[in-house]
């Protein structure tokens, strides 16, 4: 959450591409994704999940990383960064190319939440039905594209498995921020 960059510390979230490009991360950084081939022009933005975690992206994830060291966490954001300047709304997961619709403003965002989405590009769909929360998108795999760097004075809690992890969190926190630590919820059936 903290990339100390020049002796200084960004107080925030950045993509891919900043990250991946700096060479004071290369001891502990750790790219999640191994091939982002299918959506190079989108590395500069920072992809989030709507509402809940794509359980499906999440759980290769963690396959992919299932012999590392380190622990997840998830950051929850304040909703009112869906109206900033330059966030892109994908029907689905944006690196499916061929199926992802991709807009911006009201238009994009109502997208989200259409009766049928093109959710993979072998043609399967996703449908909205009735039991669905109101703020859930039809798809898991819908996301937000936050352009540059999200600021974490948008961070409203974060999540974890153990509450060893909440432990390190508020640790890490506190010896890097001025501000106070955000709620650190445990909620195992998250993970």
């Amino acid at each position: 959450m903290w990339y100390i960059i020049r002796g200084q510390i960004t107080h925030c979230v950045k993509p891919s591409q900043d990250l991946s490009q700096n060479h004071r991360l290369e001891y502990i950084l750790k790219i999640n994704c191994p091939n982002r081939s299918r959506d190079l022009e989108w590395l500069n933005y920072v992809s989030l999940s709507i509402t809940c975690v794509n359980k499906y992206f999440f759980n290769i994830s963690k396959k992919w990383h299932k012999n590392d060291v380190a622990w997840w966490c998830i950051l929850s954001f304040r909703p009112e960064i869906i109206t900033h300047s330059g966030v892109v709304f994908c029907t689905t997961n944006n690196a499916y190319t061929k199926v992802v619709k991709r807009g911006c403003d009201v238009t994009g965002l109502e997208g989200l939440f259409a009766d049928t989405i093109v959710e993979y590009e072998s043609g399967t769909t996703a449908r909205r039905h009735p039991s669905m929360p109101s703020n859930q998108p039809t798809s898991i795999q819908a996301e937000i594209l936050y352009h540059r760097e999200l600021s974490l004075d948008y961070l409203q809690r974060i999540y974890v498995n153990e509450v060893e992890h909440a432990s390190a969190i508020e640790g890490q926190w506190a010896i890097c921020s001025d501000k106070p630590c955000v709620e650190c919820v445990m909620k195992p059936e998250l993970f």
